[in-house]
């Protein structure tokens, strides 16, 4: 104890509790949870745009044109557009992204493994093949660049919104929740990365459309017929990732297995001496995920603050 234990007792401990509170352990958990998370996440989608890229560029190889030059989807301008300007605000706002409301019910991220896990790399793959391979359409070189440029940058703004959980449904991301609000509140609970992809979408059309701008500087025309293949396009993007969490969620592929301490909150006897401080900590106290869920359940305002946490003050001992 910072405040009330000895010199002695400080000097020995590996841990000293500069407030004497017990849930200060339980938050700088939830909040270790959540930076590792949020890293994890802007990893992702980082890489997930640059795969996405790299197969769409690649197939692109297959196309020529008379005199036999490889014609590719993307100008070079349209890259560093891409990599510089879509993908990077979204990234930024997904490490802003609050701690999920289920994150002290997972068990500990084993330290050996580090960030990039076999569901990250895999997942980037899975996304980034899906988003390579459905950015193909038109046949008109200036045409096609216009569809593929808006496809890809609007399956690269949506798809860091899928990435706010690597597992959940971007439309149940709560769990425990019932509103039917629930995902508008989701997406509007990180208002840096819901207007990062708003503002990042809204950019296309004066990217597509302005003159000079459009064939001079980026290489591709206006185009008309073919907002509707960009948008099938997206929304088949968003069917494949859906569906591969669903396949994750239902195979149990990349899970961990439970603690002893996630069983006890099921019921389930056996917890051992190592688990008994922080269930006994728990027991008291609320982590600031559940104050946050809980206090949104019975205020029903979703932008209402949560409450300040118990203060646990130790006993003395009488002597």
């Amino acid at each position: 104890m910072g405040l009330n234990g000895s010199d002695v007792a400080k000097s020995a401990s590996d841990i000293v509790l500069t407030d004497d509170n017990f849930v200060s352990i339980v938050n700088a958990v939830e909040e270790g949870r959540r930076m590792f998370d949020n890293i994890q996440k802007f990893v992702l989608h980082l890489l997930t745009s640059n795969v996405g890229e790299v197969i769409l560029l690649i197939c692109g190889l297959g196309f020529q044109d008379p005199s036999g030059f490889s014609v590719f989807p993307l100008s070079p301008l349209h890259i560093l557009w891409i990599t510089m300007l879509t993908s990077s605000f979204p990234a930024f706002g997904l490490g802003k992204e609050k701690a999920a409301r289920d994150i002290m019910e997972r068990p500990p991220h084993d330290n050996k493994k580090g960030i990039f896990t076999w569901e990250l790399i895999t997942d980037m793959l899975v996304y980034g093949t899906i988003m390579g391979r459905y950015s193909e359409s038109c046949t008109i070189v200036f045409r096609a660049r216009a569809a593929v440029f808006a496809e890809l940058t609007w399956m690269i703004l949506i798809s860091a919104w899928e990435f706010k959980s690597m597992r959940r449904s971007l439309f149940k991301l709560d769990p425990h929740s019932t509103k039917p609000t629930q995902f508008i509140y989701d997406i509007w609970s990180n208002q840096f990365l819901f207007w990062s992809v708003v503002v990042g979408g809204l950019s296309v059309f004066p990217a597509v459309y302005i003159p000079g701008l459009n064939t001079s500087v980026f290489k591709h025309t206006g185009i008309t017929w073919e907002w509707a293949t960009a948008i099938i396009s997206v929304i088949v993007f968003v069917s494949g990732m859906e569906t591969w969490k669903l396949v994750k969620r239902a195979t149990a592929w990349f899970k961990e297995e439970e603690t002893e301490g996630m069983k006890a909150r099921r019921g389930v006897r056996g917890l051992s001496l190592r688990q008994g401080f922080f269930t006994l900590a728990r027991s008291f106290t609320k982590s600031r995920s559940e104050a946050r869920s809980e206090n949104d359940e019975n205020s029903g305002n979703v932008f209402h603050t949560v409450p300040e946490p118990v203060v646990l003050r130790p006993l003395k001992e009488e002597v």
